[in-house]
C-alpha cells in the first residue's frame, strides 16, 4: 500500500503563486507515476498533470506555461508550483500515483492511489 500525504494547500490572492508538495511513503516500489487532480465543487476531477520517475509527462494544455510539475524521486516527493493564479483554479488538489501497469492516461478512474486533499483558494 502507498500513502501520499499533501501540503502547500492555502489562500492566495489572484496572479500569486503557491507551491505543493506530495511526499508518497509505503510500497514506494509499487509507484511510478506521480501527479496532480483537481477538483472544483459540483465539476469532475480533471487531470492537472502526471509525471513517471524518468521524466514523462501527461499535462493538462490549459495549465501549461502557470503550472509546472516536478518530482524528486530520492524523497519519493512531486511537486506542482503553480504561478499566475486566476479564481478558476481554486479547488482541491489531490496528489496521485499510479503503477507501472495503470500508465499515464487522463482519466482520474486509472490513478491507483489518491491523497486527501489540499484546498487551493484563489480570492481577492
Amino acid at each position: 500500500q502507498v500513502q501520499l500525504v499533501e501540503s502547500g494547500g492555502g489562500l492566495v490572492q489572484p496572479g500569486g503563486s503557491l507551491r505543493l508538495s506530495c511526499a508518497a511513503s509505503g510500497s514506494i516500489f509499487s509507484i511510478n507515476a506521480m501527479g496532480w487532480y483537481r477538483q472544483a465543487p459540483g465539476k469532475e476531477r480533471e487531470l492537472v498533470g502526471l509525471i513517471t520517475r524518468a521524466g514523462t509527462t501527461n499535462f493538462a494544455d490549459a495549465l501549461k506555461g502557470r503550472f509546472t510539475i516536478s518530482r524528486d524521486n530520492t524523497k519519493n516527493t512531486v511537486y506542482l508550483q503553480m504561478s499566475s493564479l486566476k479564481p478558476e483554479d481554486t479547488a482541491v488538489y489531490y496528489c496521485t500515483a499510479r503503477r507501472p501497469s495503470s500508465g499515464l492516461g487522463s482519466t482520474p478512474l486509472a490513478s491507483d492511489y489518491w491523497g486527501q486533499g489540499t484546498q487551493v483558494t484563489i480570492s481577492s
